[in-house]
């Protein structure tokens, strides 16, 4: 079969989130389900040593650059994460296991496919023979096929990102060596609970007894949850507060302490709030080369790595070529909307952000949108700026209907765009700056029409 078939048999899948027609009770978790897909598949998740990382906020960034640091030091490394931008094979990456900088790269089309059907047909199969009750979600499917190339490709190790929360997780039957919790905020309530407490108790259901935690702290809420899990299950707690660096310069370059040795920090991904994100990556790393014999991780391959990172959507910049500066930024949560509102405050108070400013702005129905625009929109009311609101390819996607009654409840003025082309192209015609955030499906349709602007001029 193709991959073109696969792609279309995938999305045509439930996922998890998307809320079921009228009178369908909506899926719940279970992690059972999980389990007996992969024993049918012949638990490939068991035959690599794996790095799970769950939290909110920063948990792909934070898996992102620790892959970069053990693909540049030379280990066989996949990486797994979720959502993609524009394909879907950007979820399951593997490095070639040469120390030659980050080599990772997304599956190819026929790896992809072959292994769907691997997936789907042992699916159908226990569903027929009463196994499972029904077919796997979308999520579901492409963590077993991501287990599956990892364990194929015979990788040194996998870093994996928790979907949502933790406990009942597609990826949570791994068996971690270490377990990787970053900042946690109010996001999924409907799916994980209304405070930070129940919430922080869902991502720390990662946590394995005699394990090993690397985190940092952070809300005092969470700090408790994740603290009595951990008792709990007798585990190993290693604070990154370590490699947090006292000062840094604004381009994110900065010294820390790798093994008594000095270690100059590089990062391309912006913001200050990527230094808490690379504690956590050096501190996995550090664990991994003291503990568990990974002796590469030396500091030119850490630092390399590091510099090497590829995260894309994440207060990623472009010039265009009338001149207009371009951010594009994920922030899809309150907790990414403030990492963001601080980083354009710092932009437009150093002149970086030029005016007028344009914000391209939507988000799915079941975020927390109002919360979103009351932090975002106010960057946004100088002489000159505008809000752009535009409807996304998404079953879960807000209408544009939706949108605009926000908008109305923060006495804010929008133009309303029938479609994410529309409203890039209006934010880019004049020049000055063009933010674009609210939802990774935004980010990744706007990249998808820069690409396609760039391949006409």
């Amino acid at each position: 079969m193709s991959y073109a078939a696969a792609v279309e048999h995938l999305y045509a899948l439930s996922g998890e989130l998307t809320a079921p027609p009228a009178g369908v009770p909506r899926r719940k978790f279970d992690i059972a389900h999980m389990r007996t897909l992969a024993a049918a598949l012949g638990n490939p998740q068991l035959r690599f040593p794996s790095v799970l990382i769950a939290g909110t906020n920063g948990k792909g960034s934070t898996a992102a650059t620790l892959a970069s640091i053990l693909s540049t030091a030379g280990y066989r490394t996949g990486l797994y994460t979720s959502p993609h931008l524009l394909r879907v094979n950007e979820r399951v990456q593997l490095s070639s296991g040469a120390a030659d900088g980050n080599s990772l790269s997304e599956i190819d089309d026929d790896t992809f496919a072959r292994l769907y059907f691997q997936v789907d047909d042992t699916a159908n199969r226990l569903v027929g023979e009463g196994q499972l009750p029904h077919p796997p979600s979308f999520f579901e499917v492409i963590t077993a096929l991501a287990f599956l190339a990892f364990a194929e490709a015979s990788v040194d190790i996998a870093v994996l990102e928790v979907g949502l929360g933790g406990r009942l997780d597609a990826t949570n039957i791994v068996e971690p060596v270490a377990s990787v919790i970053t900042d946690i905020s109010l996001d999924h309530m409907e799916w994980l609970g209304n405070t930070i407490t129940e919430i922080a108790r869902e991502k720390a259901g990662i946590l394995r007894p005699n394990g090993v935690l690397i985190t940092l702290p952070q809300h005092p809420e969470a700090n408790l949850a994740i603290g009595e899990v951990a008792v709990t299950n007798n585990v190993t707690g290693l604070n990154a507060a370590d490699y947090l660096p006292m000062r840094g310069s604004a381009d994110g370059s900065y010294s820390v302490q790798f093994g008594g040795a000095a270690l100059q920090v590089q990062t391309p991904l912006r913001g200050e709030h990527q230094r808490r994100n690379v504690a956590l990556a050096l501190a996995a790393a550090w664990y991994l080369r003291s503990e568990r014999g990974m002796d590469r991780i030396d500091t030119t391959a850490v630092a390399a790595g590091i510099r090497l990172t590829r995260w894309p959507g994440r207060l990623e910049r472009h010039t265009l070529p009338n001149g207009a500066a371009l951010l594009l930024d994920v922030a899809h949560n309150p907790g990414g909307a403030w990492t963001l509102r601080s980083y354009l405050s710092r932009a437009i108070r150093e002149n970086s952000l030029p005016a007028p400013r344009t914000l391209v702005f939507s988000a799915l129905r079941d975020k927390s949108i109002a919360e979103m625009a009351q932090i975002l929109f106010p960057l946004f009311e100088e002489p000159g700026d505008r809000i752009l609101a535009a409807p996304i390819n998404s079953p879960r996607a807000a209408s544009l209907e939706q949108l605009d009654a926000v908008a109305r409840e923060q006495q804010a003025e929008v133009i309303l765009c029938a479609s994410v082309a529309e409203a890039m192209q209006r934010a880019t015609a004049e020049g000055g700056s063009a933010v674009v955030s609210g939802s990774v499906y935004l980010v990744g349709e706007a990249k998808a029409w820069l690409r396609a602007a760039e391949a006409l001029a």
